[in-house]
């Protein structure tokens, strides 16, 4: 490996990185894939897979979604949405039922050690080398593109050439770190906790993930996402900046609101937490960084490309992975790896297809701090098809953007249509 130099090269095999991978795959691109941990192996999050997760899946293998959907002890079909306010009213909406789908929901819980692990398996093929327990030590730019120099537990350092990197080993692994020039990390923008329960009381319209804004964690936000088998991912997420000024214990705030408000303490009387309470941090983007450069491409949370507010990131990173191997593809067959070739057919694409999302949510975000303000989304939600469809949107539509664009679409809130 010392002397060839390979096309790509993925750092990180989580949801950006394996999906390059299948789609580099696809491409019949050989390439290498440097993961740090083993598989089967958990990831924090909030266990939740929009439409936009779907999209990618049928884009790379029609069957992937029908295995997932009959896995049912593994995965569990969403089909809506609740969401409430500080003053305790919700609304509930159903996801949209679309022709071409058929029967098959537009989302899916599933706990994450779960699907990285269906998902890496999948990623094995004659084009791909997963090599797992690598630890990189540097990344040193060269004439061709990229020295990689990494190492296995117990063997000395090993070294890979490459045209081109997909980093995709999140907010705080070596690609963002060196190759976009940080020497300090970034703060993440936002912070969540995650916990397990088990016998959280179901929602009487089944299947629907929640996302709550309750007095009791403003200016967070508090989810439950029901799971296969009785299970249930609960967590708090709030900004950063925020939860640092104001001292936020996010633990107490959540298990505060679980103990005291009206709207879901009932719901959690014969519930028992499973694990431990996890945190971790959420690398929110709505500004249109950059994430190219010469040789490569960020993707996934290396890309800070979880929505603002509310905190997905599994879509985007699947989703931007895809589109890393489209112009990898696109790349090696023009011999182009500069930064503008990359930033024009990577960055660019990505922005124009969820650069609104993006900022809608942070706008959106924002609102948290005005309860009064949300208590009047939900108000207004009962009555405007348009705010339940936008809502709807975030977790189902790749194209809300569109929506966005039109001016009727914000007359028709403020007429309740």
């Amino acid at each position: 490996m010392q002397n060839e130099i390979l096309p790509v090269v993925i750092i990180g095999c989580g949801p950006a990185g394996v999906s390059a991978s299948i789609f580099l795959s696809k491409q019949s691109i050989k390439h290498i894939v440097l993961e740090r941990q083993k598989f089967p192996r958990d990831k924090i999050c909030g266990d939740g897979f929009s439409g936009k997760t779907c999209f990618v899946l049928r884009k790379a293998n029609t069957a992937y979604l029908d295995e997932i959907f009959e896995q049912k002890e593994d995965y569990l079909p969403t089909h809506g949405i609740r969401f409430s306010a500080p003053n305790s009213k919700f609304i509930d909406i159903p996801f949209p039922v679309v022709d071409h789908i058929k029967s098959k929901a537009l989302g899916f819980t599933a706990k994450r050690i779960v699907f990285d692990d269906f998902m890496f398996r999948k990623a094995k093929t004659t084009s791909a080398n997963i090599i797992e327990n690598a630890t990189v030590n540097s990344i040193i730019k060269n004439e061709s593109g990229y020295s990689i120099h990494y190492h296995l537990p117990d063997r000395k350092e090993l070294i890979i050439n490459c045209s081109m990197i997909i980093g995709a080993d999140g907010d705080k692994g070596i690609s963002k770190k060196v190759l976009m020039k940080q020497n300090v990390l970034n703060r993440s923008a936002a912070i969540g906790l995650r916990a397990y329960y088990k016998n959280v009381k179901p929602l009487p319209n089944t299947n629907f993930i929640e996302l709550h804004f309750l007095k009791e964690v403003l200016p967070g936000y508090f989810w439950i996402f029901p799971l296969p088998n009785g299970d249930a991912n609960v967590g708090i997420g709030m900004d950063a900046a925020i939860a640092r000024k104001k001292k936020v214990n996010l633990r107490e705030s959540m298990l505060h609101a679980i103990n005291i408000n009206p709207l879901i303490k009932d719901r959690f009387t014969n519930a028992v937490l499973t694990d431990k309470i996890y945190g971790w941090g959420l690398p929110t983007n709505d500004d249109a960084a950059l994430i190219s450069g010469d040789n490569f491409l960020l993707t996934g949370d290396a890309a800070s490309l979880i929505d603002p507010f509310t905190g997905e990131g599994i879509g985007n990173a699947l989703y931007s992975g895809m589109l890393a191997a489209e112009v990898a593809g696109k790349a090696i067959f023009a011999n182009k790896f500069d930064a503008t070739f990359l930033k024009a057919h990577y960055d660019d694409v990505l922005y124009k297809k969820i650069g609104h999302e993006l900022q809608l949510s942070k706008t959106m975000q924002k609102l948290i701090n005005y309860p009064w303000l949300m208590n009047f989304i939900i108000n207004k939600s009962y009555k405007s098809i348009s705010l339940q469809n936008t809502i709807s949107s975030m977790f189902t539509d790749l194209d809300l953007r569109a929506h966005l664009k039109k001016p009727s679409f914000y007359w028709n809130i403020l007429m309740n249509k």
